[in-house]
C-alpha cells in the first residue's frame, strides 16, 4: 500500500508528505469516520518510514509493532506490552513505528499508561493512533499527537471502488449503492453482503408503509427493523466467537467480548438503517421538486415518483429531519432501539399523514 493508491484524503496526505521530507513528530493521531482508509494509510505511512512496504503490509517488519483491540478493548496489559518493546532499539530501519489501531478503545488504565510514553517517547519512536471517534480519548493523549483527519469519500471514489468489487452490477444499482454508502467504505462492505439487499428492501417497504399502509403499526414497523438489526448482530457474534476460540479465556470473559462484539455491530447496523431511511424520505422531496440527480436511492426512482406528490413534501422533509435527530441521539446516548424506533414511526405516521 502506497500513499498513491489511497482514495482522496489530500489534507492527510499533505500533512503526512511534510512529515516524511521534514522528519516525522513522534506521535500522530489518524481521526475520522471508519471505512475512510484511516488503517491503510497508517500502514502506508509506516511502510515510507521503514522503507520496506511488503513487509510492513505483512506486519513482518522487526521495526513495526501493530497494537489493536482484543475482543472489545485494548487494556492495559497490551500497553505494557508496547512500552517494553518501545525501549528496545531499532532492529534494523533508523526508527520504531508503532501503530495503535482502534484507539478509541482504550480503557482508562490502558490510555494512563500510553501517556506516559507519548509525554517522553525514545527519540527514534514513531507513535500512530488511529480512532473513528475522538470522545472517548483523553485529551491529555489528544494534545501529545499531531491530528491528521480524515472524511468520507466522495461518491466518486466509492463508485470506483464498487465498480473495480463488482463490475456486474448495473448503472443504476451501482449509482444507488456507492450514494447509499455515504462515502464509507465499509458501509459499501456491508451493502454487497449477501443478505443486504434483502436488509434494504425490507427496510424502503417499511419506509413506504409509513405513508401507504392503511394499517400501519409502529410497533411491527420497528419490530421488521430491529430483526435485521440482529441479524447482523448475530453474525458479529459468530465471527468474534471463532477468533476468540484460539484464546486462552475464562468461558464469562469469551462470552462478554463476545457480546460486545454483537452489541457494536448492532449499533453500527442501526446507525446505518437510520441514514438510509433519512435518505428515502430526503429522496420523496427531492424528486417531488424536480432534482433527480440527487437521489440516492437511484435505483428506486419510479416507486419514489409514484410516491412523491407535492401533498407529502412538508411531512417528508420534517420526516427525515425527525430521523436524523435519532440518528444523533442514538449515537450519543445509550437508548433502547426498540422503543426509540417505535416511538419514530409514530412520529413519521404522524408527520406522512
Amino acid at each position: 500500500m502506497s500513499f498513491a493508491t489511497l482514495p482522496e484524503q489530500n489534507e492527510a496526505k499533505r500533512l503526512l508528505g511534510v512529515a516524511l521530507a521534514e522528519g516525522p513528530a513522534h506521535a500522530y493521531l489518524f481521526h475520522g469516520p471508519p471505512g475512510v482508509g484511516k488503517r491503510a494509510a497508517a500502514f502506508a505511512f509506516a511502510s515510507e518510514l521503514l522503507g520496506d512496504g511488503s513487509r510492513v503490509e505483512r506486519r513482518a517488519h522487526p521495526d513495526l509493532y501493530v497494537l489493536e483491540p482484543l475482543g472489545d478493548q485494548i487494556r492495559i496489559d497490551a500497553v505494557r506490552e508496547l512500552r517494553r518493546d518501545l525501549h528496545m532499539r531499532p532492529f534494523e530501519a533508523e526508527r520504531r513505528v508503532y501503530l495503535v489501531l482502534g484507539a478509541d478503545e482504550l480503557n482508562d488504565d490502558a490510555a494512563d499508561a500510553l501517556l506516559k510514553d507519548l509525554e517522553e517517547p525514545p527519540p527514534y519512536a514513531v507513535v500512530v493512533l488511529v480512532a473513528d471517534d475522538l470522545g472517548p480519548l483523553p485529551e491529555t493523549i489528544r494534545s501529545r499527537c499531531q491530528p491528521v483527519p480524515f472524511r468520507r469519500l466522495s461518491e466518486r471514489a466509492v463508485r470506483e471502488t464498487l465498480d473495480a468489487r463488482r463490475p456486474d452490477l448495473a448503472d443504476d444499482e451501482a449509482t444507488a449503492l456507492a450514494r447509499v454508502a455515504g462515502g464509507r467504505l465499509d458501509r459499501l462492505a456491508r451493502l454487497l453482503d449477501e443478505d443486504a439487499a434483502a436488509r434494504r428492501q425490507t427496510l424502503i417497504e417499511v419506509a413506504r408503509s409509513v405513508y401507504l399502509d392503511p394499517e400501519f403499526e409502529p410497533s411491527e414497523a420497528a419490530a421488521r427493523v430491529m430483526d435485521g438489526v440482529r441479524a447482523h448482530g448475530r453474525v458479529a457474534r459468530e465471527r468474534a466467537e471463532e477468533e476468540l476460540e484460539a484464546l486462552e479465556l475464562t468461558a464469562r470473559e469469551a462470552e462478554r467480548r463476545a457480546r460486545r462484539a454483537e452489541f457494536g455491530a448492532e449499533r453500527e447496523e442501526l446507525l446505518a438503517v437510520l441514514e438510509e431511511l433519512a435518505a428515502w424520505y430526503r429522496d420523496l422531496v427531492a424528486v417531488a421538486a424536480g432534482a433527480h440527480n440527487a437521489v440516492i436511492h437511484f435505483d428506486r426512482v419510479a416507486e419514489l415518483e409514484a410516491d412523491a406528490t407535492r401533498e407529502r413534501m412538508l411531512g417528508a422533509e420534517e420526516s427525515a429531519a425527525a430521523v436524523r435527530g435519532l440518528w444523533r441521539r442514538y449515537e450519543e446516548l445509550n437508548l433502547n432501539p426498540s422503543l426509540a424506533l417505535e416511538a419514530l414511526f409514530v412520529q413519521l405516521r404522524r408527520e406522512l399523514t
